[in-house]
């Protein structure tokens, strides 16, 4: 890699205590030794952007340090010749933004391994539309599917539901033929939910917290986005050989529960993983998006930001205030 190229950034800075980002002037020299360097046109907010830019060093541990666990571009220079300069790709997961600079910065620098084709027809931003959290929300739909769930079998739950990866799975599972039941704490999206193919939007009362181990079915199965107590009462309202995808933690990483759910209904209660999992299962699920899976309303209410906007974008998730999904368009 001999290119030393000046490009803009959203840094975060530790400043007298407080965690501070703010747009730098950096250079490829800069950047971590990696096989592919990468001219990043677009990346998409996610809710551990938001906890990397506020400190957090459970994601990451050394400051400065530029957040985007999400990244789409251009390929300028590869050590391996695979991916070829020119190939457009995507970047999601491994260390990507959490010890890594990442995708609010105009390039990275990444391993080969971690770079996935652009799919066909595919450009950027559409890529990052989805990021990570499509990416996750196709692999909980994927769980479901695996294990499965069919639509007849009744109502399937979404928690967080407003939420970046609740949103595509709630169009995505209503594509499916699924009566899909949008829960989430943001009363005033519920008609944006309906648009998205729900066909009830329920409030987080619907698992407030209940002292019963089980409560009467209510869900054949479900993806959970929020994990903490919601996941536990979801998990009581599970049909007997039902499922729950989990991938979230904006309740609280702990899980107090019984085992009742699941010996005396046979409960599945299904992690997923989206950062660490293998290359080629996350190319069959961005393939599906572009293909089958395609969530058009999703696409078309994204709304685009540039780095100046960052600050209060990632702040909003903090306080639970953002919807939808959120895209960065390093040209803005």
């Amino acid at each position: 890699m001999t290119t030393n190229t000046e490009f803009k950034a959203w840094r975060v800075e530790e400043q007298n205590g407080e965690y501070v980002g703010s747009e730098q002037t950096l250079s490829t020299a800069d950047l971590p030794e990696g096989e592919v360097l990468v001219r990043v046109s677009h990346s998409s907010l996610n809710y551990k952007d938001a906890l990397s830019a506020s400190g957090n060093k459970g994601v990451t541990r050394n400051f400065p340090h530029t957040p985007g666990i999400d990244a789409a571009g251009e390929v300028v220079e590869s050590a391996t010749g695979n991916p070829a300069p020119g190939t457009p790709v995507i970047v999601t997961g491994y260390d990507l933004g959490m010890n890594t600079a990442g995708g609010f910065g105009e390039y990275i620098r990444v391993p080969a391994a971690w770079c996935v084709p652009m799919p066909s027809g595919w450009d950027s931003r559409t890529a990052m539309i989805y990021g990570t959290a499509g990416l996750t929300a196709g692999l909980c739909v994927q769980k479901l599917l695996t294990m499965g769930a069919k639509p007849e079998q009744g109502r399937v739950a979404v928690t967080g539901a407003s939420g970046a990866v609740g949103t595509v799975a709630v169009e995505l599972l209503a594509k499916l033929g699924f009566d899909v039941v949008a829960i989430s704490g943001k009363a005033d999206h519920a008609d944006d939910l309906k648009g998205l193919g729900a066909k009830e939007v329920l409030g987080r009362d619907t698992l407030a917290e209940e002292k019963k181990p089980l409560v009467k079915p209510a869900f054949a199965n479900a993806v959970d986005t929020v994990g903490g107590g919601p996941l536990a009462e979801l998990l009581k309202q599970i049909q007997p050989g039902g499922s729950v995808s989990c991938c979230g933690l904006v309740a609280g990483p702990g899980l107090q529960t019984t085992v009742l759910p699941f010996i005396l209904r046979g409960v599945n209660l299904l992690g997923v993983d989206s950062v660490e999992i293998p290359l080629a299962e996350k190319e069959a699920v961005w393939k599906k998006f572009a293909g089958e899976w395609a969530c058009p309303k999703t696409q078309a209410s994204a709304r685009d930001i540039g780095r100046k906007d960052l600050d209060e974008a990632l702040k909003a998730f903090l306080k639970g205030e953002s919807s939808g999904k959120i895209v960065l368009d390093h040209g803005k």
